[in-house]
C-alpha cells in the first residue's frame, strides 16, 4: 500500500471538538515562569524571567555512534515528518548514519606465493551492531470522550484508536474520563468501584469522588464520579451547559488528584482539547512542586475554535490562587481580552509538546489565522509544535469485515461494492440505475460547509447523479432547513436526505456510494475522507486542513498516477465545488476504467493508525527524555 508521504518540514496538524469559547485575534506573549529545564513544564521564560534549576538526567545514556557513555540524554534529531525521532531511530533516518562494521574483503593469494606451512585463515566475523532497545511507556490519557462509550465527535475515535495502537506496539496505556450518565453502558465491561475516597480540592474545601474502572473494547479506562450537588455529569449529554469550563476544570484536577493518591507514576500523560488543557497547569504548578516530577505532558488540540476562555473565578475554584500570576501574558492570560484566561493557551503554554491532527491544520493554526487568537502564542512554542494526521480503526471501518454491510469487498473483490451499492438503493429507495451515488456523512455545521453541502444536492441531480445525505445538527435552524430540503425531495426517487445519524447505515453508506463530498470551510482532519477511500468511494474535498494532506487530486496533481486518490477544490464557492464534482462525476461517466483505478487507489492506502501510532511514540520519547 502507498503510505503517507512525509511532510518536507515540521508543521503540526484536531477532529471535531465540543463547544467552547472563541478568542478572536490578538498579538503575542511569552512563556511562563520555570522555564524547560524542570518537566513537564513550559519552555524557557521570557527574557527577565528567572530560570529554574535544571533537572539532573535519570541515567546516562550509550552514544549509539561509539558506545561511551554520554554526559546527558542525546538530543533527537528532528526528520522530515517534523515529529522528532529518539535517537534509536534517528539514525536510520538520515543518510549520514555510520555503516555497520563488516569483514573485508578476502581472496586467497595464488598458490606459487602461499608459503606451505602456512594454515588458512578465515577472515574475523563482524562485530554485532550496537542495538538501543526502546522501553515501554506507560500512558495515560485524559479526555472528555471515548468511542463508543462517550462520542460526541472524531476526538473520541482519535483516543480510542490510539490507545489501541499504542498497545499494540507493547505500551501500558489507561484512560481517565468522566463517569456521564448518558454513557454507552453496555460497551463497558467489568464496571466497578475501585476508588472510593478520592477527594478533589475545590473552591477551598473538596468534593468526594468515587473512581470505577472497567474494559472498553479491551481498553483500560477509568471513570471518574463526583458526589456533589453541581450535578457535573448528570445531565443526559457531554456537552452544552453554561458551566462546561467548571465542569471540566473539575475534571482536569479530579483526574490529576486520582493520579497523584493512587501512586501511579505515568512516564507520558496525553490530554486533549480544551476540555482538559489545564492538566499541564495542575501538574506544574501544583503536584510537580508535591513530587510528581516523572511525567511529561502531549497536549493535542483537535479543533481551535474552541478554547475555553472564562474569567478568574475558575482560578479561585480549581485552587490556582493567584490570578495576578496567571493572567500574566506568558501564562493564561487571553491574547485578546486582558480580563480572561484562555485554558488552551494554558495547555499550550505548559505543555512539553503540542500536536495538531494534521500538519496543514498546525500550518494554517499557525500562520494562516486559523489559529483563532492564539498564532503569537503558536509562534513562541513552534519549537514544541507538530502535527501528526489521524488514523481511522480498521477493525470498525474495513469492507473485508464489516458487519454493517452485506456484501464484503477488497481492492481485488471490488466487484462486491456495487452489491452494497444496490443494497443502500433498497435501504433508501432509490432507483435502481445506471447513475453515480454522490453522498455526505457528518455533522451539519457551518464548519462542514453547510453551503456548499447544499449546493452538491442541486448540482448532483442536475448533472444526472443520485445524492444522499445522513447528518443533524445541534443548531435548529439549520436542522429545519435540511428537514425542509427533505420534504421538497420526498419522492424524488434519485435523493435521499436523513436528518440524524445511525452508525449501521453510515457504514452502508461509505460501502455503497460512488462519491463522497467534504467541502469544508476549515477542517483540522477530517475522518471522513479517510472512511471514504477505505471503502473505495472517491472523495470530493476542499484543499484544507487535513483534507489536503490525504487527498491528492486525479487531474492536476504532480504525484505519480498510482497515488493520485480523489479530487480537489481550493475556494469556497460554488464555482470551485463544482469544478471538482463535475470532474468526478464525468470521469464516472465518460473514462469508468479510469473511475474504477481511482478507487482502487483510495483502498490501497493506509490510514490506520500504524502510522501516527509510531508518530506520536516518537514524540512520546522526545520529550520523555527532555
Amino acid at each position: 500500500m502507498p503510505e503517507r508521504p512525509a511532510e518536507p518540514e515540521p508543521r503540526a496538524a484536531a477532529t471535531d471538538a465540543a463547544a467552547g469559547d472563541k478568542a478572536d485575534a490578538g498579538s503575542g506573549g511569552a512563556s511562563p515562569e520555570g522555564g524547560a529545564a524542570t518537566v513537564p513544564s513550559p519552555p524557557p521564560a521570557a527574557a527577565g524571567t528567572p530560570a529554574p534549576e535544571e533537572t539532573v538526567p535519570e541515567a546516562a545514556e550509550v552514544s549509539e555512534a561509539t558506545g561511551t557513555v554520554a554526559d546527558g540524554p542525546l538530543e533527537p534529531p528532528v526528520v522530515e515528518t517534523g515529529i522528532p525521532l529518539p535517537p534509536s531511530e534517528a539514525d536510520a533516518a538520515g543518510d549520514d548514519s555510520p555503516e555497520l562494521p563488516h569483514a573485508p574483503e578476502w581472496s586467497p593469494p595464488v598458490a606459487a606465493e602461499m608459503p606451505e606451512s602456512r594454515a588458512e585463515v578465515a577472515p574475523e566475523p563482524s562485530p554485532p551492531p550496537h542495538i538501543q532497545h526502546r522501553p515501554a511507556l506507560f500512558v495515560v490519557h485524559v479526555t472528555p470522550e471515548l468511542a463508543p462509550v462517550a462520542k460526541v465527535g472524531g476526538l473520541a475515535d482519535v483516543v480510542f484508536g490510539l490507545g489501541r495502537e499504542l498497545e499494540i506496539r507493547g505500551n501500558h496505556v489507561e484512560i481517565i474520563l468522566p463517569k456521564y450518565d448518558c454513557m454507552r453502558y453496555d460497551q463497558i465491561w467489568g464496571l466497578q468501584r475501585t476508588f472510593d475516597d478520592l477527594w478533589v480540592p475545590w473552591y477551598g474545601g473538596a468534593i468526594h469522588c468515587s473512581v470505577y474502572f472497567g474494559f472498553v473494547h479491551g481498553r483500560k479506562c477509568f471513570f471518574i464520579e463526583p458526589h456533589s450537588q453541581d450535578n457535573f455529569f448528570n445531565r443526559g449529554a457531554v456537552y452544552g451547559f453554561h458551566d462546561d469550563i467548571f465542569r471540566f476544570a473539575f475534571f482536569s484536577r479530579a483526574a490529576m488528584e486520582f493520579l497523584w493518591k493512587a501512586g501511579k507514576n505515568p512516564d507520558i500523560i496525553h490530554c486533549h482539547d480544551w476540555q482538559t488543557a489545564l492538566v499541564p497547569v495542575y501538574l506544574y504548578e501544583i503536584y510537580q512542586p508535591m513530587g510528581m516530577r516523572h511525567p511529561r505532558v502531549c497536549f493535542t488540540i483537535h479543533n481551535f475554535k474552541h478554547q475555553g476562555v472564562t474569567g478568574a473565578q475558575v482560578l479561585h475554584a480549581s485552587g490556582l490562587d493567584r490570578p495576578e500570576y496567571y493572567f500574566h501574558y506568558d501564562r493564561l492570560r487571553d491574547n485578546h481580552n486582558p480580563h480572561a484566561i484562555n485554558l488552551m493557551k494554558g495547555g499550550i503554554v505548559y505543555a512539553n509538546f503540542v500536536t495538531t491532527v494534521s500538519p496543514r491544520y498546525a500550518m494554517e493554526a499557525k500562520d494562516q489565522g486559523q489559529g483563532f487568537g492564539l498564532e503569537p502564542t503558536l509562534h513562541i512554542h513552534h519549537m514544541k509544535y507538530g502535527g501528526v494526521v489521524n488514523g481511522i480503526d480498521y477493525d470498525v471501518w474495513n469492507p473485508e469485515i464489516d458487519p454493517h454491510i452485506p456484501v464484503h469487498f477488497s481492492v481485488d473483490t471490488i466487484e462486491g461494492k456495487y452489491a452494497d451499492k444496490k443494497a443502500l438503493r433498497d435501504r433508501l429507495l432509490l432507483a435502481d440505475n445506471e447513475k453515480p451515488i454522490v453522498s455526505f456523512v457528518g455533522r451539519l455545521d457551518p464548519q462542514k460547509g453547510i453551503e456548499l453541502i447544499r449546493h452538491a444536492l442541486f448540482y448532483t441531480l442536475g448533472q444526472g447523479g443520485q445524492f444522499v445525505l445522513l447528518g443533524s445538527s445541534p443548531d435548529g435552524a439549520i436542522n429545519g432547513y435540511f428537514w425542509g430540503l427533505k420534504r421538497q425531495f420526498n419522492d424524488n426517487p434519485d435523493c435521499h436526505l436523513e436528518i440524524g445519524y445511525n452508525e449501521e447505515l453510515a457504514h452502508l453508506v461509505y460501502a455503497g456510494s460512488d462519491v463522497m463530498v467534504v467541502p469544508s470551510r476549515f477542517e483540522p482532519c477530517g475522518l471522513t475522507q479517510l472512511i471514504a477511500m477505505r471503502y473505495g468511494t472517491i472523495p470530493v474535498v476542499r484543499e484544507i486542513g487535513g483534507l489536503a494532506d490525504t487527498v491528492i487530486d486525479k487531474d492536476f496533481s504532480h504525484r505519480p498516477l498510482h497515488e493520485r486518490n480523489g479530487y480537489v477544490f481550493r475556494d469556497y464557492d460554488e464555482r470551485g465545488l463544482e469544478s471538482a464534482l463535475g470532474r468526478a462525476i464525468a470521469c464516472y461517466y465518460q473514462y469508468p476504467d479510469h473511475f474504477r483505478e481511482l478507487m482502487k487507489n483510495a483502498m490501497r492506502y493506509d490510514y490506520s493508525w500504524n502510522h501516527p501510532g509510531q508518530d506520536y511514540l516518537n514524540i512520546y520519547h522526545y520529550i520523555r527524555d527532555k
